[in-house]
Formats: C-alpha cells, structure tokens, sequence
C-alpha cells in the first residue's frame, strides 16, 4: 500500500492508498487544497482541523450541486428518452401530395386543349371522308 504525501492549505500530510489509486487521492487533494487556500486567503491562518473542516464542506457543498445537476439532466433525458419512444410508437401521420395541385391543374388544362384538338380533327377529318366519299 503506497504512501502519498499531499499538501492541503500549505500543510503536508502522509496518506495511505491503494495500490493505482494515488492519482486520484492527488486529485482530489488538489481540490481540498484550492479550496483550503482560499479559505487561508480569506480567513488567516487557522488551526489545521477547521481549515479541513471547511474546505471538506465547501467541496461537499459544490458536490451537492453538482448531484442535483445531474440528477435534472437525468430526469430531462428520462423525459426525452420517454417522448422519443412514444413517438417511434405512434409516429405522427403527414401525408405530403406526391404531384404538387399547380401540376394537376396545368394536366388538366393540357387534358382538355387536347381532347378539343382531338375533336376538331375529327370533325375535318369527318367532313373530308364524306366529301371524298360522296
């Protein structure tokens, strides 16, 4: 079991660990020790066990907040996740006009000036037969 020694609001301290974990012991001594100076430049010096103290509760105070935090963006997330499958579920119905109305009615229009077309050279083509036949 390694041996750390850490420093917190300008004073050393010898700390066991587990084995691999001495990264985290030194980080999370680094930010009892932001904390701890803080309180130093603030307050003055103070005895060892209150600089502890307050530094442990400031952290644990930003912790809480920080849990709160996530604890909201996993409920929003629960939320969207519960919106999201709903919706894979009963997918809203959009129906979108495969030919646009303005095609339609210019087809039609075509439609129609042809089958008029179509009747006319009928008619010529009707009055042509009896004169050619008669």
């Amino acid at each position: 079991m390694p041996e750390v020694r850490i420093t917190i609001g300008g004073r050393e301290f010898d700390v066991a660990c587990q084995d691999g974990e001495d990264h985290f012991l030194r980080t999370a001594a680094q930010m009892l020790d932001t904390e701890a100076q803080s309180l130093v430049g603030q307050l003055g010096r103070m005895p060892e066990a209150r600089m502890l103290l307050m530094a442990g509760l400031l952290l644990a105070d930003r912790t809480a907040a920080m849990e709160d935090q996530v604890r909201t963006t996993e409920e929003r997330a629960q939320a969207a996740e519960a919106a999201l499958a709903e919706l894979q579920a009963n997918p809203p119905r959009v129906e979108v006009p495969v030919i646009p109305q303005s095609v339609v009615d210019t087809l039609a229009e075509i439609a129609a000036r042809a089958e008029a077309l179509a009747e006319r050279v009928e008619e010529k083509a009707g009055v042509r037969e009896e004169v050619g036949g008669a």
